[in-house]
């Protein structure tokens, strides 16, 4: 069985494919790269076809992590073929939920953020877009500080375990 996650930011060129290539280094690390699929993509079709954000590019290079990317819109009949979406923020949320068909699609979609207990009720990733640098930096410490635990809960979907809670 291979278990199928999609990260979801606004354009696909931030958050959602730093999101991507920091959580496959994990699946990577962890033994899992044949059992689980990581993609990304975006609530809004505004860059697609281009590369991810030159800053994103460049901190998770810093970082260690690949950046090859193309930007894309997520749609909703996207929904069957995967297991999680997980979504940056609370507007990404709302928005997939809003896309979603059936109940049980809309109880596919996650907020990141809601798999790190240190979080708190804090658990949107910023937009860093419109920032400098540090922004960037921030974001990859809350995506990395998240990544373990929604490996965690993959492991026990994959075992075939209780489905993971829904997040609000």
């Amino acid at each position: 069985m291979t278990y199928r996650v999609c990260f979801v930011c606004t354009g696909n060129i931030c958050r959602s494919p730093m999101a991507e290539h920091v959580f496959r280094a994990r699946v990577e690390e962890a033994g899992l790269g044949g059992a689980v699929e990581v993609d990304s993509a975006g609530t809004g079709g505004w860059h697609e076809g281009d590369g991810a954000d030159p800053r994103t590019v460049a901190v998770l290079e810093e970082h260690g992590y690949s950046s090859c990317h193309t930007a894309r819109q997520f749609h909703a009949s996207w929904f069957p073929a995967l297991d999680l979406v997980v979504a940056l923020d609370e507007g990404h949320l709302h928005d997939l939920r809003r896309l979603a068909r059936t109940p049980d699609e809309a109880a596919k979609v996650r907020l990141l953020r809601s798999y790190d207990p240190a979080a708190g009720d804090a658990l949107d990733v910023p937009d860093p877009y419109y920032g400098g640098s540090a922004g960037f930096e921030e974001c990859l410490e809350m995506v990395e500080a998240a990544s373990g635990g929604l490996l965690d809960a993959i492991r026990t979907a994959l075992r075939g375990n209780e489905p993971m809670e829904r997040t609000p």
